[in-house]
């Protein structure tokens, strides 16, 4: 057993994570405009801040955070100051939460060795790409293939990483060093929104991985609590789309109260006393309001739920679903709208390049497309209508 290294936790972390996104939102644009999917210099920002550490106990060194809504909150900062950064430490923060089904032996290394290097977690682990297959060897497995959409991959100093079995086909989750010999990273990530979360494609080419790089669960695999954890990912996500929305909002209200001019027709001598602008805000904050309400709800039972640990029920984990999936359907329709309409109260001059305000849609667009919200809605009317519960993917 390793001497554990207790800590104390922070009262402030939101006010350094506050702070931390207020600079990181002076650079966003730019760094969007500029293009180039490594945000080595922020991630660095994040390591020296200590909020790498926030899920892990403090009895491993960390600062012990178990508040889901706090958690989410915090996630949701990084998003509203940069889409991009919000994405890396919500997935880190939601990978280095999960280890902690892991067994126990694993569980205190991996945290120990966090919080001791300060390390930052990525995956290559796409469910949807089937082609990184894991081949037993006689001292452990050796994984080959690629795997796309492996978000933060190159900047991450250890990955999750999800092979299929060669023999059985069945997945294969392991914990490897991003820098093992034979891991590549392809640099490949191209699309026109989230520019900067290094979310590219790696290929693994003959990677060793050792029997205790391989990741086992404290929970039977059929369990409901072991596929919660799709469904914490699932809200994760969530909190991304709506720190980009909420980000978008805070934008186009300081353009609007210092840049926007009256219409010739409107009969009022300054923008904020237009009418039709006041019905666009009325509305923005009206649908931010109830989208953060649902948010937060859905943090609060997913929280319930985590806490229940193997007494969880299907019933209750098809509710805590059910929450997210309202969530993020809501958050979807509301955020696409309002990443839109804000240049109705802000005007034409506010597409200028310069400004690069189109980021927020673009950002929120490219996110929302990591699994078709229609299939969410379908879910929610099912359960609606007829009671019945979400069918269990990796997606849901």
């Amino acid at each position: 057993m390793m001497q554990l290294l207790e800590t104390t936790k922070p009262l402030n972390f939101l006010a350094i994570g506050h702070q931390l996104a207020q600079e990181l939102a002076k650079t966003a644009a730019e760094r969007d405009r500029t293009g180039g999917s490594r945000p080595i210099h922020e991630i660095e920002q994040l390591r020296q801040s200590g909020l790498l550490n926030l899920v892990i106990p403090t009895i491993y060194g960390g600062l012990g955070e178990t508040s889901w809504v706090n958690i989410f909150g915090l996630i949701r900062e990084f998003a509203k100051a940069d889409g991009s950064i919000g994405q890396l430490f919500g997935n880190h923060t939601t990978i280095v939460s999960s280890l902690s089904t892991s067994n126990p032996t694993q569980v205190e290394q991996l945290y120990l060795d966090t919080v001791q290097h300060n390390w930052f977690w990525a995956n290559a682990a796409n469910a949807l790409d089937p082609r990184l297959v894991a081949t037993p060897t006689k001292h452990g497995w050796q994984f080959d293939g690629i795997k796309r959409f492996a978000t933060g991959a190159s900047l991450s100093d250890r990955m999750i990483v999800s092979a299929l079995s060669a023999d059985s086909k069945q997945p294969v989750i392991a914990v490897v060093p991003s820098d093992r010999p034979g891991i590549r990273f392809n640099e490949d990530w191209d699309n026109m929104g989230q520019r900067q979360t290094d979310s590219g494609s790696v290929t693994f080419e003959q990677v060793l991985v050792t029997p205790d790089e391989i990741l086992t669960s404290i929970y039977p695999s059929d369990s409901p609590i072991a596929t919660l954890l799709n469904v914490s990912k699932q809200l994760n996500q969530v909190n991304i789309y709506l720190g980009i929305v909420q980000g978008a909002f805070a934008t186009a209200r300081e353009y609007t109260t210092t840049r926007t001019r009256p219409w010739i027709t409107s009969g009022v001598e300054q923008a904020i006393l237009d009418p039709y602008i006041l019905h666009h805000y009325g509305e923005f904050w009206m649908e931010l309001e109830a989208a953060t309400l649902l948010t937060d709800r859905a943090a609060q039972v997913l929280q319930a739920a985590i806490e229940k640990g193997i007494n969880l029920t299907a019933q209750q984990r098809g509710e805590t679903a059910i929450a997210v999936y309202t969530a993020k359907a809501f958050v979807t329709k509301i955020g696409l709208a309002i990443t839109t309409q804000m240049f109705d109260v802000m005007g034409a001059s506010a597409t200028a390049r310069s400004y690069d305000f189109d980021r927020y849609w673009r950002n929120l667009r490219t996110a929302t497309l990591h699994d078709p919200v229609d299939y969410k809605i379908r879910e929610v009317g099912n359960w609606a209508l007829t009671g019945t519960m979400p069918n269990i993917t990796p997606y849901s």
